[in-house]
């Protein structure tokens, strides 16, 4: 038996983009959804109990992260990442791949793995394929992340066919060192950059091995939205209908919308709560920077259709005075509020699709938020 398995509701006839329920061994999700990032097994600023107010059924962590700090022994012997974090919910867990791109100043890909530095102390690490399953395996999360390169953008065909390559090849790795399946479902990762032939390509090495759900990744690297948009047009068709389909990194509202559409069931990203920590909300009237000037004597909440906690409460005078002063009370406003957001938006297209008509509600949307080329960068 699989530990995860995705449940088929409805497509919208307006767009193709449909509704579903993601099943996990510690709750089910609706999807499509907005999973918070909890990097060291918190979502910063944020408690537990908040985020389940919020209706955030699923967070992502680390495994990079945590495997450096506080160690996966220590969460192993905790009982697992859900009994040391106090969280019932289901978690999914990246490999490190993404930090094998982020970290690309310290690192050297091999077919073994990777050997890099840790980035808080230099000393010499080695992650492999079977090393991210066992640090994972021992985090006990529901979804863990097979271990792939994700490559920069741009990059050559050469570069990106052997990148790919490889990361097949480590995927079949990943199936034999997963010990623990029909606990922890795990997810192969479909990269290829910008190239049709190997999207095709990963697409079909990764398929072959029967994955429960598969992932999009080397999305939001870098490129233009519009060659985003169109590899998602391209690669969703490919993946296999009765599996959940996870767009790696991306959280804009923009672009949660137009992933949607394109048969996306599941996103995750910092954006909301990192630009929460410089004073910047998402509103639908589009993005407000609440410690500016000019905010110093409003009244008023951050978005007056939001009915979160935050925007029922507090103003976005005292808000400002908050993050202006670094008060963390500010912060966690600020995070509470744009998470709140995401998740709600989510629960719209959701409504959208079941009553088939999501492309009214993006043009809706994205004319509310006042989305173009130009401020859709800003996010």
């Amino acid at each position: 038996m699989t530990a995860i398995t995705y449940e088929h509701i409805k497509t919208c006839q307006q767009t193709g983009a449909r509704l579903g329920k993601v099943h996990t061994p510690h709750g089910s999700f609706d999807t499509p959804a907005f999973m918070p990032v909890g990097t060291l097994a918190t979502v910063k600023t944020m408690s537990p109990e908040e985020l389940q107010e919020m209706n955030a059924n699923i967070i992502l962590s680390n495994t990079y992260h945590l495997w450096l700090r506080p160690g996966e022994d220590i969460i192993e012997e905790a009982g697992g990442l859900h009994r040391f974090m106090n969280w019932d919910g289901a978690i999914l867990t990246d490999s490190g791949g993404f930090q094998v791109f982020s970290l690309s100043d310290m690192r050297d890909i091999k077919e073994e793995g990777v050997h890099f530095r840790n980035h808080l102390s230099g000393e010499k690490l080695f992650l492999s394929p079977e090393k991210a399953m066992s640090i994972q395996n021992s985090l006990g999360s529901d979804i863990m992340m097979a271990f792939d390169e994700c490559p920069p953008y741009p990059a050559s065909h050469d570069y990106m066919k052997a990148s790919v390559e490889r990361t097949s090849r480590w995927a079949e790795r990943c199936l034999k060192a997963h010990e623990r399946p029909s606990e922890q479902g795990l997810f192969g990762i479909v990269q290829g950059g910008e190239y049709d032939d190997l999207r095709k390509q990963s697409a079909k090495d990764l398929v072959s091995l029967d994955f429960p759900g598969y992932a999009i990744g080397g999305l939001s690297v870098g490129e233009p939205k519009d060659i985003m948009n169109r590899m998602l047009e391209f690669t969703t068709p490919i993946l296999p209908a009765d599996k959940p389909r996870y767009l790696m990194g991306v959280g804009s509202p923009d672009s949660l919308v137009d992933g949607a559409i394109r048969g996306i069931d599941m996103f995750d990203c910092v954006l909301p709560t990192r630009i929460a920590r410089n004073g910047t909300c998402m509103t639908s009237g589009g993005r407000l920077v609440v410690r500016n000037a000019k905010y110093a004597r409003d009244f008023s909440p951050i978005d007056e259709n939001c009915d979160c906690h935050v925007c029922k409460n507090y103003t976005r005078a005292y808000i400002r005075h908050l993050v202006k002063c670094n008060e963390t009370f500010g912060f966690r406003l600020t995070t509470y509020h744009n998470l709140y957001f995401l998740i709600e938006l989510m629960k719209q297209v959701r409504t959208a699709i079941s009553e088939d008509r999501l492309g009214d509600f993006k043009e809706a949307f994205f004319e509310q938020y006042g989305f173009n080329q130009e401020n859709a960068k800003n996010f």
